[in-house]
C-alpha cells in the first residue's frame, strides 16, 4: 500500500518535472518571435525612412571687403554735393546738408511721382493728354516772365512719353502743370503728392511747393535729391528719357537737351536747375568703366555761384563742379578679385561625419573703392542625401561681380549613411 502510494508520487513529480522543462523552452521561442520579429520592424523602418539629407553649412562671410585706401572725392569749395556709385553705396557728401533752393531739379520728383502713379509699360506711350486753351494761356504768361517753356497748342494731343521728354530734357516749365492736373486733378493736390513721395523715400529735408521749382520755397538737400536720382533713374523709361540729347515733338519740332552735359564724358543723364537763389544745379548720372568694366556715378551738386543772373554762367559752375567729382571718384574706383577661385563657401556632412567641402569654380572680379564691403550672396542649390565630387552645391553672387555668378563645387564624394547606421538611428 505505501509502495503504490510512493509510485504514485513519484509519477506525479516526473509529470510535473517534465512540464516544468518544457516551459522555459516555449519561452524562449516565444522571446526569440518577438526578437526576430521587432529585426524585422526595425529594418524595414531603417529601409523605408527617408534617408537623411546632407547638411550645408556656410562658411564665406556675409561681405568682403575691398581692399585699398578709401575713395577722396573732390568736392566743390561752396554750395553742397553727394554722390554715390549705382547699386555699390554712397561716397560721401560736402556742404551743410540744409535745405535750399533746387529750381528746376524740382522737375525730377515731377516726372517720378507721375510714372509711379502711371507707368509706361514697354512698347507704349503711355497716357494722352489733349492741350487745353487754358494751358496755352499759361505758356504765353510763362514765356512773358522769360521762364523755359515747349510750345503747345490748344487741341494737340501729346502723350506721356512726351510730355516728359518735354518736361525734362526740354525743361519746360509749362509742361509741370499739364502733368500734375492730368495725374491729381490739380495743382496743389500733386503737390501734395511729391511731398508723400518725398516721405516715402526718405528725403526728410525737401519741401515741395510748385512741380516746376520755379518758387524758391521748393528746397531740399544735395543728399535727399541722390536719393531720388536713385529710385528715378531704377525706372527705365525716366532712364531713357534724361539720356537723350534731343528730342521731337508734334507743335515744337526739335528740342535740344538743357541738360548739355548729356552725351558728354560719360554724362547720361540727369537734370540741371539754375536761378539767382538757386545757383547752378545739377544732378548727373556718369557712366565711367574700369579695366572693361562699367559703373554708373550718381551724384548731386547745388548752390554753385549763387546770385549771377546768367543761365549759362551757373550751368557751367554746376557742370565744372560735377567734372570735378567724376574725375576724383574714378581714380578712387579699381577692379579687384575679391573672391578667388578655390574659395571654400561651403561645407558639406552626412550625418554619420563624412565631409566634403563647396569651392569656387573660378574667380569673381567686382568694382569697388577702398573699404566697401560687398556682401556676399550664397545659394544652395538643392544637395540631397549624398554627393558625387564636382557636382555643383551653390552659387555665389557679388554686387557689380563678373561674372554676375560662379558655381561652388564639392571637392570630394559624400556617400549617403550607412544601412547599419540608419538601423541604430530607428531604435
Amino acid at each position: 500500500m505505501a509502495g503504490r502510494h510512493r509510485k504514485r508520487r513519484n509519477r506525479n513529480l516526473s509529470f510535473a518535472t517534465r512540464h516544468q522543462r518544457r516551459v522555459p523552452v516555449r519561452l524562449i521561442a516565444f522571446v526569440a518571435g518577438v526578437i526576430v520579429l521587432l529585426a524585422a520592424v526595425v529594418a524595414v523602418r531603417a529601409v523605408t525612412s527617408p534617408v537623411p539629407r546632407l547638411v550645408v553649412a556656410r562658411a564665406l562671410p556675409a561681405s568682403v571687403r575691398f581692399p585699398g585706401p578709401p575713395p577722396a572725392p573732390v568736392w566743390p569749395k561752396s554750395g553742397e554735393a553727394a554722390a554715390e556709385v549705382e547699386g555699390l553705396g554712397t561716397l560721401g557728401s560736402s556742404g551743410p546738408q540744409t535745405p535750399v533752393p533746387i529750381a528746376s531739379v524740382a522737375k525730377i520728383m515731377t516726372a517720378y511721382v507721375t510714372l509711379q502713379d502711371h507707368p509706361v509699360k514697354a512698347g507704349t506711350n503711355g497716357f494722352d493728354v489733349t492741350v487745353s486753351a487754358a494751358e496755352v494761356a499759361d505758356l504765353q504768361q510763362r514765356s512773358r516772365a522769360g521762364q523755359l517753356v515747349v510750345p503747345v497748342a490748344a487741341g494737340e494731343v501729346l502723350n506721356e512719353v512726351q510730355l516728359l521728354e518735354g518736361l525734362l530734357v526740354a525743361s519746360g516749365n509749362n509742361v509741370a502743370p499739364i502733368l500734375a492736373d492730368y495725374d491729381a486733378g490739380s495743382q496743389a493736390a500733386f503737390v501734395t503728392r511729391m511731398n508723400q513721395a518725398a516721405q516715402r523715400l526718405g528725403m526728410s529735408r525737401t519741401t515741395y511747393a510748385d512741380a516746376s521749382g520755379i518758387s524758391a520755397a521748393t528746397r531740399s538737400t544735395a543728399g535727399d535729391q541722390l536719393r531720388l536720382a536713385a529710385a528715378a533713374m531704377g525706372d527705365p523709361t525716366f532712364a531713357r528719357i534724361v539720356q537723350m540729347t534731343a528730342v521731337t515733338l508734334p507743335v515744337a519740332g526739335k528740342l535740344v537737351n538743357f541738360n548739355r552735359a548729356v552725351g558728354t564724358g560719360g554724362y547720361v543723364g540727369v537734370k540741371t536747375g539754375s536761378g539767382p537763389q538757386a545757383g547752378g544745379c545739377l544732378v548727373f548720372a556718369n557712366r565711367q568703366s574700369v579695366d572693361g568694366r562699367s559703373f554708373t556715378i550718381l551724384g548731386v551738386v547745388l548752390g554753385q555761384d549763387p546770385g549771377y543772373l546768367s543761365t549759362p554762367v551757373l550751368d557751367a559752375a554746376a557742370r565744372q563742379a560735377a567734372d570735378t567729382i567724376v574725375a576724383s571718384v574714378k581714380a578712387s574706383v579699381r577692379s579687384v578679385t575679391v573672391v578667388p577661385a578655390g574659395t571654400t563657401v561651403a561645407t558639406v556632412t552626412s550625418r554619420q561625419g563624412r565631409r566634403t567641402r563647396a569651392v569656387t569654380t573660378t574667380g569673381i572680379t567686382a568694382v569697388g573703392w577702398g573699404g566697401l564691403a560687398l556682401p556676399v550672396s550664397v545659394s544652395v542649390t538643392g544637395v540631397g542625401h549624398s554627393l558625387r565630387a564636382g557636382v555643383p552645391v551653390a552659387t555665389v553672387k557679388v554686387p557689380s561681380g563678373s561674372p554676375d555668378q560662379v558655381d561652388a563645387t564639392s571637392s570630394d564624394a559624400v556617400p549617403p549613411v550607412s544601412f547599419w547606421w540608419r538601423v541604430g538611428h530607428v531604435l
